[in-house]
């Protein structure tokens, strides 16, 4: 497989204040990374959530999951426990997204989830625009459906604006006039895709005296891009290109879907779950009033620590014994990212090991649904070797399961490859 880029954005995440997006429901309006600059040292005096105040009387009543229960409602939604039938578009919206900061991520995470799942059944989608490849959640690449990123990108827009405004880029552009910026960025893209480098080139054609990589970044933060095949597609690399998704997509941007759906769709996905993990996943804050007017239409419960957890009623939640296939599970998969706490599948010996310092979440392997080591495929010639790198000793049981389910991403990923194997390094 080809090695795919990482596209992060240069600048830290910053969480912004859920009360500060009053647009749900309205249509996106231009210059709105200006707006989050200036509303950067507004401060808003913090509100006790009504859930805090609580008796312990109430709260002793409160139904308690288990870590394993957890879990098994975690599998359960991520189509983990049992593969689906259901279609792709089906898939990437019932899961808000796949993460797509690699390429091909997104085709494995389809493929360890989907029945008979085959490469051109993502590729076609993302080839005829049905499926798109943008900037969404915690300021990442996420492969989302069409219909999803017209309102998912108006929802998420003060939370990149407030991640700008806390970056070093409205320093370096003070005096700047970002409406005339904007303005200019729109007009060349509209002419062709252009690469985030190629885009500040052109820019400082007209600002010869600001720095080209700061004037790009103001464009893709602000307005509502995407990203052009054939990168992003199985194993093509390359330097990425953007474009206007108004102009790809046929369409403007629709009203910005409500905190309160955006709630449902998280809990859908990652529930039961936390108002701090769901702030976690979607660089929101301050998220306890939505859930508070949520309350009544939910399902509440407490982790064993006391932490109070909601979730859609109709929610599967199976029991904590319920058997669970071995899974392998790609780079950077949402799966080990939209909590706050991830015990629910990884412990935090195991994450120090698989998030690295750089920003590379490696790919892991699940053991009765939990993560119990990682894995990478290495090509030689006309071999291609699965190794997986176990946290500590696996069954006999495991280690066959592991070995069959291993051979099958082998047919998948690697169908051109004359021989298969699968390795299992000596546990560090």
């Amino acid at each position: 497989m080809i090695p795919i880029p990482l596209m992060f954005l240069p600048f830290p995440f910053v969480p912004v204040d859920a009360q500060r997006s009053k647009g749900d429901g309205a249509r996106p309006r231009r210059g709105s990374v200006l707006r989050g600059a200036q509303e950067a040292a507004v401060t808003t005096p913090r509100k006790r959530s009504s859930s805090a105040t609580r008796s312990g009387a109430k709260a002793a009543l409160t139904p308690v999951l288990t870590k394993r229960e957890l879990n098994r409602a975690l599998l359960a939604r991520q189509f983990l426990l049992r593969r689906t039938r259901e279609s792709v578009p089906h898939v990437l919206e019932h899961l808000v997204g796949l993460q797509a900061q690699a390429g091909n991520a997104p085709y494995l995470g389809l493929w360890t989830r989907m029945e008979d799942f085959q490469l051109e059944d993502l590729t076609r989608r993302y080839e005829q625009r049905e499926v798109v490849r943008a900037t969404l959640l915690r300021s990442t690449q996420h492969l989302v459906t069409a219909r999803d990123y017209q309102s998912l990108r108006p929802a998420l827009q003060p939370v990149l604006d407030r991640m700008f405004s806390h970056s070093a880029y409205p320093r370096e552009l003070a005096g700047l006039d970002m409406d005339a910026l904007l303005a200019e960025g729109r007009r060349l893209l509209s002419r062709e895709p252009l690469s985030s480098v190629e885009l500040g080139r052109r820019l400082q054609a007209r600002w010869p005296e600001r720095d080209a990589q700061s004037l790009a970044f103001v464009v893709r933060v602000a307005e509502s891009l995407v990203t052009v095949p054939p990168f992003g597609t199985w194993g093509v690399g390359g330097e990425v290109t953007f474009t206007p998704s108004a102009s790809w997509l046929g369409a403007p941007l629709e009203p910005a879907l409500a905190l309160e759906s955006l709630v449902r769709r998280y809990l859908g996905a990652f529930g039961p779950a936390s108002v701090k993990d769901m702030q976690h996943w979607s660089g929101f804050v301050r998220l306890g009033e939505v859930f508070e007017r949520l309350r009544s239409e939910l399902r509440v419960f407490r982790d064993e620590q006391g932490v109070e957890l909601f979730d859609l009623p109709d929610a599967p939640r199976p029991d904590g014994d319920t058997p669970v296939p071995v899974r392998f599970v790609p780079e950077f998969d949402n799966l080990l990212l939209s909590h706050s706490d991830r015990a629910r599948v990884i412990s935090e010996p195991h994450r120090k090991r698989v998030f690295t310092v750089n920003g590379i979440i490696r790919p892991t392997v699940l053991v009765d649904g939990f993560v119990r080591g990682m894995w990478k495929l290495k090509w030689e010639k006309t071999r291609v070797t699965l190794h997986v790198s176990p946290f500590a000793r696996l069954t006999r049981e495991d280690r066959e399961a592991l070995t069959e389910e291993g051979l099958r991403l082998l047919s998948f990923a690697a169908a051109e490859a004359s021989e298969h194997e699968v390795r299992f390094a000596p546990v560090a």
